[in-house]
């Protein structure tokens, strides 16, 4: 590995005893979906399963440090414990102070997971570590799911969901201690949580909070919580606990010079490990699915070849890992197979933190990262790829050392990460603020600009925010929330955009078909293959809302217990399955807010020839803000903010006659900056549906 290398560093890692092993796949309450419906397929790892249940809580590291949590909890309103992967952290504590005693008198703990998915793995796992089936002492609160019963004493769910439950008891008061997990992500929800908490903290001295990572920054965020300003250390209400581990040594490689296609140097980099370094698995960072492939491809071609000319070449085993995978391919991934066969790990980021792959030796770590932003001055919210930064680096390298010594390969100088950032821009500074406005302001809090934000986020994003909830209907000209539309818009588990056109469509007469597009633009991986000739059969000329809804009849009259039929046209059974759930959750909320549910085939007026019609201007009242034109060299500029976008590739209307107004749910950069999920409109629907932001021009 010479040619790719130009010094070495030690670093350290703590290698934890893995008493679990989750996909942590983040779904609305805080990201990208990958199909999972249930606990049931939920995959949980355990490398100590030859021991008992307690024989396994004692060999985790935490356990050496659990009176020191108990006692500093409570010498302390706030312990921000730092300890990586694996320590025991998200599973132990919570049981601690059910030990201790924290949840007598009908109390309970509760811990916030970023990603859906982990909230479920994790409760499972802890029911069974309490020998208890799920929803009795342990359960999870997720949306659109719910397994909490009164005799739960400890409580997994997601930012989001705890947020949403203060809107009915402000100052949690069930709750003496809240356990913030996996705080390093700094997803919206946990950031909005953590300002939300501090202030019931002032309010409630008897509540205490734990916040835990893996690669936090400790000090800052002690700081925010700690409400001492006398300057006398000993009346500090926050305290750091750091929990240490064994160390394995890990190698870290840098390029000589700069790549120039860092994509081609990875293929090499890879080939050049399965050929000339000792037995071991290999985990690969990429930014998404379609490197994923094209490097699959790659390696399939170059690693032959080189069969081909050293028959003693070792086999190997290609392994894609991604959220919108299906989960049995997901599962591959933790499959143990022969011994001499060295498994060749394609992964995004959540390999980064969220999951530990034993076996892994050899790190190839590309740099880069998809990340979502924001533009306030724009309005758009798009998936850009951008350099990482220095923690999610030392992260990644880090996944070579759990197990054993390892070595890892940065594609890019040790000059080029000295100056990468120290941490990823939390997502608050680069999001679309408009949910977590409405939530605000839903919760009471009408001076928004005045939040205590853990990271205060970019005036322009705040003051679009504004902007949009105003033009939505859901803030009024004392920029107090409506009645009743803001408030039961702030009620919807949804974007503001979807819930506006949910309360619109009744109007329309489609509110059945709106709810039912809602619900599947709500979770990704819906295609296993994003080939246009598999979508060919439900395509829908107005555009991929029409399709999808057109997918979602045809689906329902299948037999739900069959899901060849979704096999044979590459669709993620599982994802329909979910699909289904959220719809019912979503007209389970209409029925709640007495939201008339009306079907646009019931409509017999022959004055509507077009029964699309409705239905696109039902989603033309949520989204008005994304509209864009055709310009003569085929690409669209929005309206308001004249910004250059084409169709994605994957959209169905990238293969007909570029219609002239289109509306767009979000945008992707790749080569460049696409339109997602569109729909055909009429120019004079925008006048009409959203005369206080549009004015007409002849």
């Amino acid at each position: 590995m010479s040619s790719s290398t130009t010094s070495r560093q030690q670093q350290h890692q703590q290698p934890q005893q893995q008493h679990r092993l989750s996909m942590f796949d983040r779904d609305d309450d805080g990201g990208s979906g990958g199909g999972l419906n249930s606990a049931a397929d939920l995959l949980v790892f355990n490398s100590n399963q030859k021991l008992s249940i307690t024989q396994q809580r004692i060999a985790l590291p935490i356990f050496q440090v659990r009176r020191q949590i108990l006692y500093l909890l409570e010498t302390h309103q706030t312990l921000v414990i730092v300890g990586n992967t694996g320590c025991g952290k998200t599973t132990q504590i919570p049981q601690y102070l059910v030990e201790a005693g924290w949840a007598e008198g009908g109390r309970s703990i509760v811990c916030t997971q970023p990603r859906r998915v982990a909230a479920m793995s994790v409760a499972n796992r802890v029911a069974e570590e309490t020998g208890t089936n799920i929803g009795e002492i342990v359960g999870y609160a997720v949306r659109f799911e719910d397994t909490i019963t009164e005799s739960t004493k400890i409580k997994y769910m997601t930012d989001g969901m705890l947020i949403r439950e203060m809107m009915m008891d402000p100052l949690l008061s069930r709750y003496p201690v809240i356990m913030i997990d996996e705080a390093h992500e700094r997803s919206l929800p946990t950031d909005i949580l953590m300002g939300l908490l501090k202030k019931v903290q002032a309010r409630r001295k008897d509540l205490k909070i734990i916040v835990s990572s893996a690669t936090l920054d400790a000090e800052d965020m002690c700081q925010f919580f700690n409400s001492n300003r006398t300057g006398d250390k000993s009346k500090d209400t926050a305290v750091i606990l750091s929990i240490e581990g064994r160390n394995y040594p890990v190698d870290i490689h840098y390029l000589l010079k700069s790549s120039v296609n860092y994509i081609d140097t990875t293929t090499t980099t890879i080939v050049d490990i399965h050929t000339t370094q000792p037995p071991g698995d290999v985990l690969v960072f990429l930014t998404g699915q379609e490197e994923i492939e094209t490097i699959r491809r790659a390696l399939e071609d170059r690693l032959s070849d080189a069969n081909g000319k050293s028959r003693r070449l070792s086999p190997y085993k290609i392994i894609p890992l991604y959220s919108g995978l299906p989960m049995t391919k997901q599962m591959k991934v933790f499959e143990k197979p022969d011994i001499k066969v060295r498994k060749i790990i394609l992964a995004t980021n959540i390999a980064e933190t969220s999951i530990t792959i034993d076996g892994i030796v050899y790190v190839v770590d590309t740099g880069f990262v998809k990340i979502k932003t924001y533009s306030g001055r724009s309005g758009l919210e798009s998936l850009v790829v951008v350099p990482t930064s220095q923690a999610s680096a030392n992260q990644r390298a880090g996944r070579a050392g759990r197990n054993r010594p390892g070595k890892c390969y940065r594609l890019y100088t040790q000059e080029a990460f000295s100056k990468l950032s120290v941490h990823t821009l939390p997502e608050i500074q680069r999001s679309n603020l408009a949910p977590v406005v409405l939530q605000l302001k839903a919760l009471g809090i009408d001076n928004i600009l005045n939040f205590d934000f853990v990271s205060p986020p970019p005036p322009d994003a705040m003051i679009r925010a504004l902007e949009v909830l105003y033009a939505l209907g859901a803030l009024n000209d004392d920029c107090k929330l409506t009645t009743p539309v803001g408030h039961i818009m702030a009620e919807f588990p949804v974007e503001p955009q979807f819930s506006r056109m949910i309360l619109s469509s009744v109007n329309y007469g489609c509110s059945e078909e709106i709810i039912t597009i809602v619900a599947m633009l709500s979770i990704q991986g819906l295609f296993v293959n994003q080939s246009q000739s598999i979508r060919r059969s439900f395509t829908v000329k107005e555009g991929d809302h029409l399709t999808l809804l057109n997918l979602f009849n045809i689906f329902s009259r299948k037999s739900k217990s069959d899901s060849s039929w979704c096999h044979e046209n590459q669709i993620n059974y599982k994802v329909m399955l979910r699909c289904v759930q959220v719809r019912k959750q979503l007209l389970a909320y209409a029925k709640k807010y007495q939201i008339k549910l009306i079907s646009i085939t019931d409509n017999n007026d022959k004055n509507i020839p077009d029964k699309t019609v409705p239905i696109r201007k039902a989603i033309v009242s949520g989204f008005f803000t994304n509209a864009a034109h055709l310009q003569p060299d085929g690409s669209y500029q929005t309206v308001k903010d004249k910004h250059k976008l084409w169709i994605h590739p994957t959209s169905v209307l990238s293969t007909v006659n570029s219609p002239e107004w289109v509306l767009f749910h979000d945008v992707t950069v790749t080569t460049k900056e696409f339109m997602k999920e569109l729909c055909v409109i009429e120019p004079s629907w925008l006048y009409e549906i959203a005369p206080h932001f549009y004015k007409f021009k002849s």
